[in-house]
């Protein structure tokens, strides 16, 4: 699933083709689940003849900042994607290797299509439909933006205030590190590999952990974050040495580390992958 570096490197990508642009054109395909309801012909309006000012993130969600409202929202969830049409565009470890194209030579499961001056195209594609896009005033007013905690890469707390927010919390660290209504951005790859690095197993109780550890757990996030954004979330340029390389299951993963046993359960819900020897 797309987390936070990806969700930045899409971010970036279309601030660098359709910042400053106006947009000439813009369809939307009709889909009662992935437009939420909202009718293709409101989005594309929404969209038609505005000028991109800016392009937006926290956690997750992702916004395009137009010069009138509403602007145009929209979650990657677990399959959606974005692209420049005709330009490489980096693809998830869980993506296709090669974009597939319908009959017309356009990608398939287009959601939407904009098209700036100049002719540049950005793309969202969602084969399982499992992403959204909406329209909304702005993320203030927007009901799940709203609910979400710090963004991890631009509001990290500091050690002392993140142990403080974690001496709340009962579940365990791997579950509580899950939750968008306090560390946005952060998806099942960033969770395992922070643990992993910060040397803390994942079953451990949010609340047990002593200021040192916080510390170190904070350390390993916003330096996984700052090191997979530098590589535009290319999972190929992240350090050989990480969980990532890994973690996966079946033929895509291993079953060492370093020398060290990799296991794999189930914790908060989520396929988990750690290491007993290194995590404690």
């Amino acid at each position: 699933m797309p987390e936070l570096p990806e969700v930045e490197a899409v971010r970036r990508l279309m601030e660098r083709v359709l910042v400053g642009k106006r947009i000439i054109a813009a369809e939307a395909a009709p889909d009662a689940i992935v437009l939420k309801s909202t009718p293709p012909e409101a989005i594309e309006s929404a969209l038609i003849g505005r000028t991109v000012k800016g392009v937006g993130r926290k956690g997750k969600y992702w916004w395009l900042e137009v010069d009138e409202h509403p602007w145009l929202f929209g979650h990657l969830g677990m399959s959606g994607w974005i692209q420049h049409i005709g330009k490489d565009t980096i693809k998830l470890k869980s993506h296709a290797k090669k974009q597939k194209l319908d009959e017309g030579g356009r990608p398939r499961f287009l959601k939407l299509l904009i098209t700036v001056e100049g002719g540049d195209q950005i793309a969202f594609t969602d084969g399982r439909r499992l992403g959204r896009i909406w329209l909304a005033n702005s993320p203030q007013e927007d009901r799940a933006i709203s609910k979400l905690g710090f963004d991890c890469l631009s509001e990290l707390p500091t050690g002392a205030k993140l142990h403080e927010k974690l001496k709340k919390r009962k579940a365990p660290i791997k579950a509580v590190l899950l939750d968008q209504g306090l560390f946005a951005g952060v998806g099942n790859w960033i969770a395992d590999e922070t643990l992993y690095q910060s040397k803390i197993a994942p079953n451990r109780l949010a609340n047990g952990l002593s200021l040192e550890e916080t510390k170190a757990l904070r350390s390993a996030l916003a330096k996984i974050l700052r090191v997979a954004v530098a590589a535009d979330a290319d999972f190929n340029q992240f350090p050989k040495t990480w969980l990532f390389h890994h973690r996966w299951g079946g033929d895509r993963g291993q079953d060492r580390i370093a020398g060290q046993d990799i296991i794999r359960e189930t914790i908060g819900g989520r396929t988990t992958a750690w290491v007993p020897a290194r995590q404690r």
